[in-house]
């Protein structure tokens, strides 16, 4: 199983912040109606941002490690197949360029640029950059959580303690979900004490590493979108499975993910949501 180094993974940052500089800034609030399209749906957007970043970071990322895969969220939806190479591959990079399209799109801050290092299938660390405040969130498998930030300092990351579930605050995407799961899941969203949903898996997964927040709920698991954000907030010390219990894997699509501050909050919150304990 391969294991980048310290700064290994801090050339993959700065491959997403230059990314971010060269091809993401100087669109954002620029876009021409011509330069927004749908791919599956209204709720489902690309920009020539996402795509002119994904083919930068994907170049860069090959020049530094030529053996390496990558697979990007947007070229993914042109070849799926790119996914199913994610098991067996010694070193792989799943990026998604612009995470949060929508708020991009709408001139909203609320993005960020995201990648996972995998080998065989296995997070082995992640990055979450945010080219608007330019700081980065890190995540190494077994070593921690943390943001580094443009002046040099870093602040470790460590999920909120766990509450009663009327006192949790967080996160439900349930937008892509069927019935009858999309309906207990709103119905249960009464028993929280507050919820949100910013668009933005980048954003959600940082505040949720960070203490600020207690739970995350998503149906639709595509790794680009999770696999960054799901070692952050483990790292950061929290706990996290799929609507059946299952440890996440990025090599799923599907089954739903259910993060919190620990096993005991999952099983608390799984009920009230999901009608399961």
């Amino acid at each position: 199983m391969t294991r980048l180094t310290v700064a290994q993974i801090e050339t993959v940052a700065g491959i997403l912040a230059e990314a971010s500089v060269r091809e993401i800034m100087p669109r954002f609030r620029r876009l021409s109606a011509e330069s927004v399209r749908m791919k599956t749906g209204p709720l489902d957007l690309v920009t020539d941002a996402d795509e002119a970043a994904e083919q930068w970071i994907t170049q860069a990322l090959l020049r530094q490690f030529p053996s390496a895969l990558v697979v990007g969220e947007e070229a993914a939806a042109k070849t799926p197949s790119l996914l199913n190479a994610l098991a067996d591959t010694d070193l792989a990079f799943v990026v998604d360029p612009i995470d949060g399209t929508s708020n991009f799109a709408a001139g909203l801050t609320l993005f960020g640029c995201m990648a996972a290092v995998l080998s065989r299938g296995e997070i082995m660390a992640t990055i979450i950059h945010d080219p608007v405040s330019r700081d980065t969130a890190f995540a190494f498998r077994g070593e921690g959580a943390w943001i580094s930030f443009p002046d040099g300092t870093r602040q470790d990351l460590r999920v909120a303690v766990s509450v009663p579930v009327a006192a949790m605050t967080g996160a439900a995407s349930w937008r892509f979900m069927a019935e009858p799961l999309r309906s207990s899941v709103c119905q249960g969203m009464a028993q929280v004490a507050q919820s949100f949903d910013f668009r933005c898996a980048a954003h959600e997964y940082r505040m949720l590493a960070g203490g600020h927040c207690h739970f995350l709920l998503f149906n639709r698991l595509m790794p680009w979108d999770h696999a960054p954000g799901v070692l952050l907030h483990q790292e950061a010390g929290g706990y996290s499975a799929q609507f059946d219990g299952r440890p996440y894997s990025p090599l799923r699509h599907e089954g739903g993910l259910l993060c919190t501050p620990d096993a005991e909050s999952w099983h608390r919150l799984a009920q009230a949501l999901l009608g399961q304990g």
